[in-house]
């Protein structure tokens, strides 16, 4: 009985770990294209529901009170989109002289150029009591500033410049997080005494939809074959990860609880979540490809895969009606018996698949992400 009680108060985490452990028994279910439609459900509807449930949850006055805490917006920001990034190239020099993956290491920092993750930083700050008005302004407002600095900072550390459909983003992240919030806010004004006297479960309805995330991107992690990693880079990748996380979280508390620093802890809590946490979360896997510059005809080839922590709400994998992106995969991952024309054409089409996917593409086939 202490178990099950145990259990049903942590249902979160063990929902977690079946979700993670659903999508290893059956990748196909949640794959894009696959029964779930995770390219509509997870990257339009889900995220939608996260953002107008907080609208029907938050008063307006919290809302407001949060857009003009103008301190706490700026230490998240400068902290996720200049210091964290700065910090990991750093960290970086020291590991570039291990036998690690360099191109895990050069995941790494990818993932350290990311902006806030919109909608796991909002759930996991309401879980706990935080200032979830603070986590929703700056989990969208660094969304939108990533489509702007996350390019800036591959070109930074990466020294490769980049292409983003700045135009398709935005107006997604409009209609997927502002529209939804502004809706439930009107709503609330209609059925606010219902709210009041019912309280629903806000909180379990966000992680639940959270849970649905996690299990789709991990079916797509476990559907992917050309994953190529020797298992000493990928437990120290791990490792290294779960210590960075921890630091971070660790100094952003200690700076955001000092006696002078006008923080409430409901605005710490918000803090430590939107500061560590990136748009790639959780620890899956997305394909990184890189020029193989060894191989008889010169063409874009999967080698190692990017260590991320979620799949960036603000750069969604989108369908493929036509199947361009998926016939472009296959005639490069062919690449190395073709030549000429044909390889010219599979990167060609590649680019212009990725491009209609808004997914980031870096010039030379030197980086591409799904």
């Amino acid at each position: 009985m202490r178990l099950l009680e145990r259990m049903r108060k942590e249902w979160f985490m063990v929902g977690i770990v079946l979700a993670i452990a659903g999508a290893k028994l059956k990748p196909s279910i949640g794959v894009n294209g696959g029964p779930l439609k995770p390219e509509i459900t997870v990257s339009y509807i889900a995220v939608s529901t996260i953002f107008f449930n907080s609208g029907l949850s938050l008063k307006t006055e919290e809302l407001t009170s949060a857009l003009v805490h103008i301190k706490l917006h700026l230490f998240i920001q400068i902290f996720t989109l200049a210091f964290f990034p700065a910090a990991i190239w750093l960290f970086l020099q020291l590991l570039s002289v291990t036998p690690i993956n360099e191109w895990l290491l050069k995941g790494l920092q990818t993932v350290g150029c990311m902006p806030p993750p919109v909608s796991s930083a909002v759930i996991l700050t309401k879980a706990v009591g935080g200032n979830e008005a603070a986590a929703i302004f700056n989990s969208a407002f660094g969304s939108f500033l990533g489509i702007i600095i996350t390019p800036l900072l591959l070109l930074l550390f990466l020294g490769s410049s980049s292409s983003v459909p700045f135009t398709s983003i935005f107006s997604q992240l409009f209609m997927t997080v502002v529209v939804p919030l502004i809706i439930g806010q009107i709503v609330r004004r209609y059925i606010k005494d219902w709210l009041e006297r019912k309280k629903p479960p806000f909180g379990a309805i966000s992680s639940s939809v959270l849970l649905m995330i996690i299990y789709t991107t991990f079916c797509d992690t476990f559907s992917n074959p050309n994953i190529d990693l020797d298992k000493f880079s990928l437990v120290l990748i791990l490792f290294i990860i779960f210590s960075i996380q921890l630091s971070f979280m660790l100094l952003t508390f200690i700076f955001s609880t000092r006696s002078n620093s006008g923080f409430t802890p409901a605005d710490t809590v918000a803090i430590i979540f939107c500061s560590t946490h990136k748009s790639l979360t959780l620890g899956f896997l997305s394909s990184l490809f890189v020029r193989n510059s060894n191989a008889e005809d010169s063409v874009c080839r999967p080698r190692a895969p990017l260590f991320n922590i979620r799949t960036p709400a603000h750069l969604p994998p989108g369908s493929d009606p036509s199947g361009k992106c998926a016939g472009a995969n296959h005639k490069v991952l062919d690449g190395v018996k073709a030549e000429g024309s044909e390889v010219d054409e599979a990167n060609s089409v590649t680019k212009e698949a990725l491009l209609t996917l808004r997914c980031i593409y870096v010039q030379d086939c030197t980086y591409k992400q799904f």
